[in-house]
């Protein structure tokens, strides 16, 4: 390459990183700006366009938390690292956390590879092999080997791995390695052995990503699934692999890859330090950008760990120091925007400068749009150059596609055994019943890795009950109040209790909103006074009707207050009631993936309402020291079970139906790892009586 066409890049580089900074400062102002709204939540749907078009109030409070809570976990990122000591103490847990966080805690066993190479093809400069191994038995992994020729000794290697580019003809897929072959060629060329790796989703074997993208299984959650964790344990075999070929030098190998293939390098690079150098392009950004700017939707599974320790993603780059690392994005990238990255970069820029290494550290910024380009590639193979191979001379050629795709296609025919497609049914080790159950330690891990995004009860402050209507109708007084769950978390009671005297016991239900139809119908009877602003959320003719049926109902509920003398207080958890979202499925489940970035599920917030809805109802004088019992609607059994794992004095527990499997319960994170459904009602039963039947009271 001519020295000049480098010389250009180099003062492009220059130019536009001055131009990434000033873009990320004016970010910040932007977004201080947008803070001064009575409500982040209006100001993020005005900006960005993220509400559906009928937004609705819960739409806006939970714009509000999410917000909130990426602020707060952007803020706790390498917070406690404030000293090389510190980092040499923790990198360690660090680590080990985020392969936790991959799927792939307790590891996988390192099986026999069954390495097998099925054809090659030759050119002038290189060879490729068509190879295959399984990662894990049945669990096949296809690839092109790229080994340079006329090499006198092992040659430096190159792991890729590749992007979302599918390669179809005529419904039979060639896998993504020959979508990205010509950085295989363009590496072999200039002396490295180089792997292309394909992908679980895009491979000769086509496997899914896209679990909680628009698969709708949730259950990905709970059992602690990611499909990065499939691609980050194929890395490892991957480089278990390079390291047992003699033309290999075991201890050069370096990462890349972009976009899907970017993110695939920094797990790698941050879980296994036999990566000696690390060039991810376009495959990370920070939880601003993907929760409060909406780059989630565009991405799938693979992308993310399950975020069970609460990190911003600097904390997984800052697992690659300090080994050499060039951080690689165009300013045009809508979904790897320029200011998260800039971001991400100055807060891993702290820890290299802790180690000294600040030279090994680059930012890479070109011209253009989320696109593999001439300008990115080339900064990349002169970074291993001159890291692996100390060698920081012009680069003569560039990368080209030379063969067909069916060339590179590794297998005549699937194997029979493959698990590939279907490797996310049990690629994590999940509870049995077994008379070895530890009821004390599952219920430490709950707390800890499905719940450990709960606030403590101090730092969510005073409940701050406050009563919105009221109305008495036939011996019963029907109040509605409001309680702040969490910052930004303003949540509904309906109180019915006698009108004359005190109540003798405290019934709470949690509903689910498939159910609050129902429940409006039957308070509305009597109380439709104290139902404005719910009864205006729903269609006129609705609001002025009142069916037969609804009138027996409520009556019975009176009547069953009255003869208890009982006070019965229904729930509307965040996402029910008044605070339900609106829009499509689409909108829906991207807002619900926001929630397992931050370490948390809708379910999970779900069981801390019911529980900051017992001690607001604890707060009214005369309930305080009741008899408490808890009753689950039908789709919150498992809501109302784990509450009750957390909530002291509990009377008892009514369960409309027993804890179902994970496949049709909510998704919890990680909940499947620690307790069945059959163990999750025993621990449910240890703490108070359990019954299994209908709610009474209707």
């Amino acid at each position: 390459m001519p020295a000049l066409f480098q010389s250009s890049i180099v003062l492009t580089f220059i130019v536009i990183l001055q131009s990434a900074f000033l873009t990320a400062v004016n970010a910040q102002h932007t977004l201080r700006d947008r803070s001064r709204f009575a409500g982040y939540g209006e100001a993020y749907g005005n900006a960005y366009g993220k509400f559906p078009s009928k937004a609705t109030k819960g739409d806006r409070m939970i714009a509000d938390y999410l917000h909130f809570e990426t602020e707060r976990l952007a803020q706790q990122s390498l917070a406690t690292v404030t000293s090389l000591d510190d980092w040499q103490q923790q990198k360690d847990l660090f680590r080990q956390q985020l392969f936790e966080m991959l799927s792939l805690d307790p590891m996988p066993d390192r099986t026999d590879l069954h390495a097998t190479v099925t054809g090659k093809l030759d050119h002038a400069e290189f060879t490729v092999e068509k190879l295959h191994f399984q990662s894990r038995p049945g669990l096949y992994v296809t690839a092109n080997v790229y080994v340079p020729k006329g090499a006198t000794k092992p040659s430096p290697a190159i792991l890729y791995v590749c992007g979302h580019g599918p390669v179809k003809i005529d419904n039979v897929s060639y896998g993504n390695k020959a979508t990205y072959q010509h950085h295989g060629a363009w590496f072999a060329r200039n002396g490295y052995v180089c792997i292309i790796l394909d992908s679980v989703q895009l491979g000769e074997i086509e496997g899914i990503h896209h679990g909680t993208h628009n698969k709708g299984m949730w259950w990905w959650n709970s059992r602690g699934y990611t499909s990065a964790g499939a691609e980050a344990w194929n890395c490892i075999r991957a480089i278990d692999y390079l390291q047992s070929r003699s033309d290999v030098d075991g201890q050069r190998i370096g990462v890349t890859g972009r976009s899907g293939g970017g993110a695939y390098s920094w797990w790698i690079a941050a879980l296994d330090e036999r990566i000696r150098v690390a060039c991810p392009v376009a495959g990370i950004t920070d939880l601003q950008n993907h929760v409060d700017d909406g780059c989630v939707e565009g991405h799938c599974d693979c992308m993310f760990m399950v975020n069970t320790y609460l990190w911003d993603y600097a904390q997984v780059a800052a697992l690659v120091a300090p080994r050499p690392l060039l951080i690689c994005n165009t300013d045009k990238d809508r979904i790897f925007p320029l200011d998260g990255v800039v971001r991400l970069h100055s807060k891993v820029r702290r820890i290299y400068d802790l180690h000294n290494a600040s030279d090994k550290l680059g930012l890479l910024i070109t011209e253009g749009p989320h696109k593999d380009t001439q300008e990115l590639q080339v900064p990349v193979i002169r970074w291993f150059n001159k890291w692996l191979k100390e060698d920081e001379s012009p680069v003569a050629n560039f990368a080209e596609k030379l063969f067909d795709p069916k060339d590179l296609k590794v297998f005549s025919t699937i194997p029979t055994d493959e698990l590939t497609s279907r490797c996310f049914e049990d690629f994590t080790t999940l509870a049995v019943d077994s008379n070895a159950f530890d009821p004390i330690k599952a219920t430490e891990s709950l707390r800890n890795k499905t719940f450990g995004a709960w606030p403590t009860d101090s730092s969510t402050g005073p409940i701050n009950l406050r009563k919105i209507s009221q109305a008495v109708s036939d011996g019963v007084r029907l109040e509605v109040f409001e309680f702040d769950s969490q910052p930004n978390v303003t949540l509904r009671i309906y109180l019915g209790q006698p009108s004359d005297r005190r109540a003798a016991s405290l019934h709470v239900e949690v509903i689910g909103h498939s159910d609050w139809m129902n429940k409006l119908n039957l308070l509305r009877v009597q109380f439709h006074e104290a139902l404005t602003e719910e009864l205006m959320a729903v269609d006129k003719d609705y609001a002025n009707s009142v069916d037969p049926e609804s009138d027996v109902r409520s009556r019975t509920w009176m009547n069953a207050i009255r003869d208890q003398n009982s006070a019965y207080a229904i729930i509307t958890p965040r996402g029910v009631g008044n605070t339900v979202l609106g829009g499509d499925e689409k909108y829906q489940t991207h807002v619900r993936r926001r929630f397992m970035l931050l370490g948390s599920t809708l379910a999970s917030c779900q069981v801390w309402d019911l529980h900051r809805a017992s001690q607001a109802l604890r707060s009214i004088a005369g309930l305080s020291s009741l008899p408490l019992h808890f009753h689950s609607g039908p789709e919150m059994t498992e809501v109302a079970c784990f509450a009750t794992l957390f909530e002291d004095k509990l009377d008892s527990l009514t369960l409309a139906n027993a804890p179902r499997s994970d496949q049709v319960a909510p998704d919890f994170l990680n909940w499947s790892r620690f307790v069945t459904p059959t163990q999750l009602l025993e621990l449910a039963r240890a703490k108070t009586k359990v019954h299994l039947d209908s709610v009474p009271t209707q």
